[in-house]
């Protein structure tokens, strides 16, 4: 499968919530109550066009074949002075282990790059070990930090920072 990276632009909004919901459907969703997780779903379906309306971050789509299945978001850190923070990075269930990933990864640290950064933190959570194996596997390392989120159920959940040179 060949890959190709862009921008997201304002007509991406569906696409981008089907890739978001359904990567955090099969990795999140367990960690939830099923009607927690079903409103959880939707609005990530939902909340996209707002998201590309407000402009206040990058946002990448990585197609492969032509088919969008994977995006990342990104922004200068609210907490981390001069780094740039992934806030979102997902590939479709339906693209996992196809290289979009990776192939996404490369793309986001080079547009950091290209934006004047050289350090890049996120944060995923702890009991997500696919996720942590592919941050490691892309050249990131725990820094050590954790926090809890709570996603609004009132249950916050462990999460784990990590980090790397652009």
């Amino acid at each position: 499968m060949k890959f190709a990276v862009r921008r997201a632009g304002p007509g991406d909004g569906d696409v981008l919530g089907e890739i978001h919901a359904a990567a955090w459907e099969a990795a999140y969703a367990p960690f939830f109550d099923p009607g927690f997780a079903a409103d959880g779903i939707a609005s990530r379906r939902m909340r996209w066009h707002a998201r590309l309306a407000a402009q206040d971050s990058t946002i990448l789509l990585a197609e492969g074949d032509g088919r969008p299945v994977a995006m990342s978001v990104y922004h200068s850190s609210v907490t981390r002075t001069g780094l740039a923070e992934i806030l979102s990075f997902y590939s479709h269930p339906e693209g996992w282990g196809t290289g979009v990933a990776a192939v996404l990864m490369a793309e986001t640290l080079g547009h950091l790059r290209g934006d004047g950064f050289t350090r890049a933190h996120l944060w995923t959570l702890r009991d997500t070990p696919q996720s942590r194996r592919f941050y490691t596997k892309a050249g990131f390392t725990e820094s050590g930090a954790t926090r809890t989120y709570d996603f609004g159920d009132g249950n916050p959940l462990s999460q784990v920072e990590f980090e790397r040179g652009c």
